[in-house]
């Protein structure tokens, strides 16, 4: 028995060796396993591993995200509403009431969000094309406007202040002086915009060039972040803010913002003779600062950040600031192009005939050649591309109702309801101040919307008894206080939007709520002021 199981131990050693001859690199056990057809230890470990790959690849799959019926169907039913169930108004055309269901379908849609802004956006282009409601000339018209890419320009330079740390270090010395609170943070920017407005009448060059970024950067120190999910806690109350503001330091102000400038040249042609920096001031400073002083206070109480209260602020940022050092290479050729921005924003146009454009995309040549950002920097600036696809599709849309007739047919018809009503003039007053703002809801820009209907407003208001000058001048304050009433009202309503910090229907809600209360301070209280100094 002991010599039968030496021999079958030999036997089983000499099989082993004759596996490993013909399977090198292998075991014994191994070899012997893939002669007698079994699976060795090393494919099941390589098998386990394809099998895990393939399982990442599977779990890391985009998934599909298709439209939301319920609020495409509400969107698309008001739009076909409109086109086929109210009657064509005389003088209109089919195309022109097309273009307008079209437009209504795409602001419902933006509000009710079935698709991003951008895409929804596209489809209605694209269902404007093939309807043939517009060429395709019409539809990207707006493609090639200046302030669209004023605006682009702006956020790739606002990129540069995160790349390089600059935008942190402003952010920090801002905490630093008033971190306090997050409403001190707030009125230590109205401060900066007022200080800056009256010199820097491009209110996209204005909030995208300068506000923002310290904005974003501040808001980011402090912990406020939309892609953390943290924007409420202290962002989107600054973003909000900024913007309330820049309506009532854009109005204050003559130079305040660049559709001023177009008032006063259509008021002097109705009569209203005399607009000068010193007398536009003069009716417009003691509301307007006053709205400006509540504006910060009202809002806080109304859409109140999260985190109100920041008493260690201050000394963590002092921390920051001297953990940060010195200032980089980087750095300093930012603040340089900024600061050279300012200059030619300021004086570029009188002295150099440079526009607000132009400046921007010479800052951002300057950037892009000095290798502060590079141009995968800007690639990667989602908001830039989307803001320009969706801001340029609206435009594109709202101009193109203009040309149509659409907003004519509006005015002639406010017109000759207030002719047929025997209005007070104060009534009438009133009324079309109600309507010229409700009609801005159909522009996607402030000049687009004195060049169409300011004129045309400030003939019937003289026509009602209005006196010339308080007509031209409040028609132009209110073309300031509804430029943040949607995210397209303005070009830096569109700047703010693309920092992600405020979803649609807040931005709407808030900015109906803050438009009726600085109108109520605005008129309210420069009814009694305009009548002291002699305007009423």
């Amino acid at each position: 028995d002991a010599a039968a199981s030496h021999a079958d131990d030999t036997s089983r050693g000499e099989r082993g060796d004759d596996a490993k001859r013909a399977h090198p690199g292998q075991t014994g056990g191994e070899a012997q396993q893939n002669d007698q057809g079994g699976v060795p230890a090393s494919s099941t470990a390589l098998s386990a591993s394809k099998h895990a790959v393939v399982a990442a690849a599977a779990a890391e799959k985009p998934s599909l995200t298709p439209i939301k019926l319920v609020p495409a169907a509400a969107s698309i039913a008001l739009g076909l509403a409109i086109r086929f169930l109210l009657p064509i108004p005389a003088g209109v055309t089919e195309q022109a009431w097309s273009l307008l269901s079209i437009f209504v379908g795409t602001i419902a849609g933006i509000v009710l969000a079935p698709l991003p802004v951008g895409a929804w956006s596209m489809c209605s282009v694209t269902l404007a094309l093939v309807t043939k409601t517009l060429t395709f000339q019409q539809a990207f018209s707006a493609f090639t406007l200046d302030v669209v890419w004023l605006i682009v320009s702006v956020f790739f330079i606002a990129r540069a202040f995160v790349k390089t740390g600059l935008g942190d270090r402003v952010g920090f010395m801002f905490a630093r002086f008033f971190g306090k609170t997050t409403l001190g943070l707030g009125y230590a920017l109205t401060a900066a915009e007022a200080i800056v407005a009256p010199g820097l009448p491009s209110t996209a060059a204005r909030h995208g060039g300068v506000m923002l970024p310290v904005i974003l950067s501040l808001s980011k120190a402090c912990g406020s972040d939309p892609a953390k999910g943290t924007e409420k806690k202290m962002g989107a109350y600054l973003i909000q803010n900024s913007l309330q503001c820049c309506n009532l330091t854009s109005g204050i102000f003559l130079t305040g913002a660049a559709q001023n400038l177009l008032c006063a040249r259509l008021a002097e042609a109705a009569g209203a003779v005399g607009i000068t920096f010193g007398s536009w001031l003069l009716a417009s400073c003691v509301p307007g600062f006053l709205a400006l002083v509540l504006t910060p206070y009202v809002l806080f109480k109304i859409y109140p950040p999260e985190v109100t209260e920041t008493p260690d602020a201050p000394a963590m940022a002092a921390a920051q600031l001297e953990e940060m050092g010195p200032a980089t290479s980087g750095e300093k050729i930012t603040l340089g192009v900024v600061a050279s921005l300012l200059f030619l924003w300021i004086f570029g146009p009188g002295l150099l005939g440079v526009s607000a454009p132009v400046t921007a995309l010479l800052g951002l040549s300057a950037l892009l050649c000095s290798g502060v950002i590079s141009w995968q920097d800007c690639l990667q600036e989602k908001g830039a591309w989307d803001t320009l696809l969706w801001f340029s599709a609206l435009v594109g849309m709202s101009a193109q109702l203009e040309t149509f007739g659409i907003i004519s047919w509006l005015a002639s018809n406010v017109s000759t309801t207030l002719a047929g009503a025997s209005m007070s003039w104060p009534m009438a007053f009133t009324v079309l101040h109600v309507a010229y703002f409700a009609i801005h809801y159909l522009f996607a820009s402030q000049t687009a919307h004195v060049g169409a209907l300011y004129a045309a407003f400030l003939a019937m208001m003289v026509g009602s008894g209005v006196p010339v000058m308080i007509a031209a001048l409040t028609l132009s304050f209110s073309t300031n206080l509804f430029g943040a009433i949607t995210h397209y009202a303005s070009a830096q309503g569109a700047v703010y939007y693309g920092a992600g910090y405020i979803d649609l229907p807040t931005w709407w809600k808030v900015g109906g709520i803050m438009a009726l209360f600085q109108y109520g301070v605005m008129f309210g209280v420069g009814a009694f002021w305009w009548k002291a100094i002699g305007l009423m």
